[in-house]
């Protein structure tokens, strides 16, 4: 154990409000990828689903806020912590949002691309729990970097998925406004693994000063 972890105070607020924000995190992806393989007749439950979950995760994040307002000793430096609660929250926010886009639009027929996309963010979320939940534990440091290296893949993996999408929907899309919603749908998708790559990197800033 380096010098600087064995300074760090014994915490039992923090880390399990932080690995409670990405549980709930992986279970509004996983509804998310449920969603998007549903049929259209069925989605609406997902999309309330989701919206419990984002409700949820608002909650946790206020909780994290009220300790960090109250305590003044913390794990890590305060503006990290903030930072990563509130990139959590900004994931699940474009989960939502995706979600209720595919409902509002009415689009019956998703792309491969949006499939593709959830499917990258449920990936992307798991990898940041494991991230998050070797924090308490720093020795775990490999562990640590692997996640924050997938979370990185996998957002340049949705980046080629969005380009090759929107290339896709322009060729093939005749009805500009099937075009717009489709558009704005992936477009949320997308930023959420843009969300999760914030993430991972605010987790290596973590990693990166008291490893």
């Amino acid at each position: 154990m380096g010098f600087l972890q064995f300074l760090l105070p014994k915490d039992k607020k923090f880390f399990p409000l932080f690995a409670q924000a990405t549980e709930n995190l992986v279970k509004a992806s996983k509804v998310l990828v449920e969603l998007v393989n549903t049929a259209p007749e069925k989605r609406k439950e997902f999309v309330k689903e989701i919206e419990h979950l984002e409700h949820t995760g608002d909650n946790i994040t206020h909780l994290i806020f009220t300790e960090l307002s109250r305590n003044f000793i913390t794990p890590f430096d305060r503006e990290d912590m903030h930072k990563l609660a509130s990139d959590i929250d900004d994931i699940l926010d474009f989960i939502h949002g995706s979600a209720k886009r595919i409902d509002l639009y009415k689009v019956n027929e998703l792309s491969d691309s949006i499939t593709i996309l959830a499917d990258c963010i449920l990936k992307g979320a798991i990898e940041l729990n494991v991230a998050v939940k070797n924090l308490e534990n720093l020795k775990n440091e490999n562990i640590i970097k692997e996640a924050c290296v997938k979370i990185n893949s996998l957002e340049n993996h949705a980046d080629d998925v969005f380009n090759m999408g929107i290339a896709r929907l322009f060729e093939e899309e005749k009805d500009p406004i099937n075009i717009i919603k489709i558009k704005e749908i992936l477009a949320a998708l997308e930023t959420a693994t843009d969300k999760c790559e914030d993430a991972a990197n605010t987790v290596q800033t973590i990693l990166i000063k008291y490893a």
